[in-house]
């Protein structure tokens, strides 16, 4: 059986993220950055995936080739949340703000919960079982919360922060499993 490799990474940091906002779809913070580091670590993936908000655009982008746009990576569907900060609706919607928190079929801002994202994400990461080689998705924090919920079997997506660009690695041979990258010790001296 061919294994596949699955990076999901999330994409650079918007303005949305740097005002605690739940996001619109806003550019990057900084749309001239360009690296060759994404596209050299990166260079032997089969496949390139993104979201189609513009911030998962721009980001892969910036891999140097032309990604393959996938509706299963989109962002959550946040309803009448959307732009909105968390500050603002702490002190509007404390109540909703909880339940959407301690409730993963809530849906307070009439959008997406997140069982239903998870079920999306589910989905997807199925679909992909069947794909050998390496495989590159520049998504969400929210989507890759979700991925990651899959993987360890469990029910709380809020206790994980994903930062901009943060890169998780998957796996699939059988099983999906999650693989953390160690520190090259001699390669740090």
């Amino acid at each position: 059986m061919q294994s596949t490799r699955l990076t999901l990474i999330c994409h650079a940091r918007t303005v949305a993220q740097k005002l605690a906002s739940f996001p619109t779809n806003e550019p990057v913070e900084n749309s001239q950055y360009t690296s060759d580091t994404l596209a050299m670590r990166f260079a032997s993936a089969s496949r390139l995936l993104c979201g189609p908000e513009l911030r998962t655009q721009q980001t892969a982008g910036w891999f140097g080739v032309q990604p393959q746009i996938d509706q299963a990576l989109r962002d959550c569907d946040w309803g009448r949340w959307h732009g909105q900060s968390i500050k603002d609706l702490q002190q509007m919607e404390a109540d909703a703000l909880q339940a959407w928190i301690s409730d993963p079929h809530a849906v307070p801002h009439g959008g997406e919960s997140m069982a239903q994202l998870g079920a999306r994400v589910q989905a997807w990461l199925l679909s992909l079982q069947g794909t050998p080689g390496h495989v590159v998705a520049i998504t969400h924090p929210f989507v890759i919360r979700a991925a990651l919920m899959q993987i360890v079997q469990g029910t709380a997506p809020n206790a994980i922060d994903i930062e901009p660009l943060a890169a998780v690695d998957l796996r699939f041979n059988g099983i999906w499993r999650l693989r953390l990258p160690g520190i090259d010790v001699e390669g740090a001296c």
